[in-house]
């Protein structure tokens, strides 16, 4: 390997980018400490700014070392479509029409489970932890996401529960949004970007990945369900009350068809742009059907991602020379690894880029890309979504990077276990 000083740099302002996501915390207390100074403190102490900012530092050297119209051309050859994407999802999946349906058909379920009332909480529970994130197959994983995340927030997390607990919902739930998503060729962002290049299919996804998948998803869900059983049976529950919806159907229905239109031109921005403008002046039209539109919050989950695809570029000329010297089951679990510390997307992309790749070595890749999707906020696309919903609950206004990464351990070891062991 011979990097040029751009690549180096680069490099090193990732793992700096890295470093930094552990850090968020420190520069919140700065924040306290030198009020003169708190608003840029608390930017740099927002976890979804941290790529972006890296990113912007990375585009100043590379002016610097290779003149405007090399930068130019770099930020131009850089596929944007991801973030883009899921900064539209995410604001049509947390509307209220889209959130209020959810929430209803969780809670049908709920209610038509043959429990006593007094474990209806944890059925509830369960369905956010096992239902939304296979959801994800189907309407994205940034949308499935951004739904549970919501839902969590709303029925469990403002409630009276211990920060352990919320730790391992966190943990649980990313681990089972980035494995859930696999049930389809479509849904997974580390999926995506092979899916095309190695023809896989939904058809393929769901015979080689669905039911280990599955299994995972409940075994993780049914499982913390029944740790922390006795504190989620005193969270107040009301489900059993609401038989109807109170929103028109005709809002749903439309709101429902923007999505939808979203998802099935997820590879076009030029379209999902100008539906989602449409949505907006819907949106708009029936204000009185609506919450607030949660703009702000996608738009850094955005720039997060967009930070990430520009950094991200810079580590191929060390990352696949690495993955391409390992075997199957290395593979595995070095793909798990380093998906800690970059997207398992652009892991998989680097991936499909390798001539010659032997069948079982691109599944353990994609397997291990995906299993490793919950250990940080970084590892899977839609992660900084549910930071965003979710770190409002926590101490600091922040959901501490170690506590998320000791909170995953368990829920990743289950998806190794049925991803790995079971294949």
């Amino acid at each position: 390997m011979n990097p040029t000083a751009v690549q180096t740099i680069g490099a090193a302002l990732f793992a700096l980018a890295v470093i930094h996501t552990f850090s968020v915390a420190y520069f919140e207390r700065l924040a306290h400490h030198y009020p003169a100074h708190a608003g840029a403190l608390h930017f740099l102490g927002e976890i979804e700014a941290v790529f972006g900012f890296w990113a912007f530092v990375l585009v100043v050297f590379m002016l610097l070392l290779t003149g405007k119209s090399a930068t130019v051309e770099y930020l131009e050859a850089r596929n944007f479509t991801e973030p883009l994407f899921v900064f539209v999802v995410m604001v049509i999946a947390a509307s209220k029409p889209v959130v209020e349906l959810a929430s209803f058909v969780v809670r049908g379920l709920t209610r038509a489970a043959p429990l006593p009332p007094r474990a209806k909480p944890l059925a509830f529970y369960f369905m956010l932890l096992a239902l939304v994130p296979m959801m994800g197959s189907f309407i994205t994983e940034p949308a499935a996401m951004t739904l549970a995340a919501l839902l969590l927030r709303e029925h469990f997390f403002v409630k009276n529960i211990s920060t352990r607990l919320k730790y391992a919902t966190v943990g649980v739930l990313f681990v089972n949004v980035s494995i859930g998503g696999t049930l389809t060729a479509y849904a997974a962002p580390p999926v995506l970007m092979v899916a095309t290049t190695w023809q896989w299919d939904t058809a393929f996804m769901m015979a080689n990945f669905g039911w280990r998948a599955a299994l995972a998803v409940v075994i993780n869900a049914l499982a913390i369900t029944l740790i922390f059983g006795k504190q989620l049976r005193h969270v107040p529950y009301q489900g059993s009350a609401e038989t109807k919806m109170s929103m028109p159907w005709s809002i749903i229905f439309v709101s429902l068809a923007f999505l939808a239109l979203v998802v099935v031109f997820a590879h076009h921005p030029v379209v999902f742009l100008a539906i989602f403008c449409f949505f907006l002046g819907f949106a708009t039209a029936y204000k009185k059907f609506q919450s607030e539109l949660i703009l702000r919050q996608a738009l850094l989950v955005g720039f997060f991602l967009g930070g990430l695809v520009v950094l991200g570029a810079q580590q191929q000329w060390w990352l696949q020379p690495l993955l391409t010297q390992l075997s199957p089951d290395a593979a595995f679990f070095g793909a798990a690894a380093l998906t800690a510390l970059t997207d398992n997307a652009a892991l998989t992309y680097l991936a499909s880029l390798v001539p010659g790749l032997s069948d079982e070595f691109k599944y353990m890749v994609v397997a291990g890309a995906v299993t490793g999707g919950g250990l940080t906020v970084i590892a899977n696309a839609p992660n900084p979504a549910g930071y965003a919903m979710l770190k409002g609950s926590f101490a600091g206004n922040a959901i501490g990077a170690g506590g998320l990464l000791l909170a995953s351990l368990p829920p990743t070891l289950v998806a190794a276990f049925c991803l790995w062991a079971l294949r």
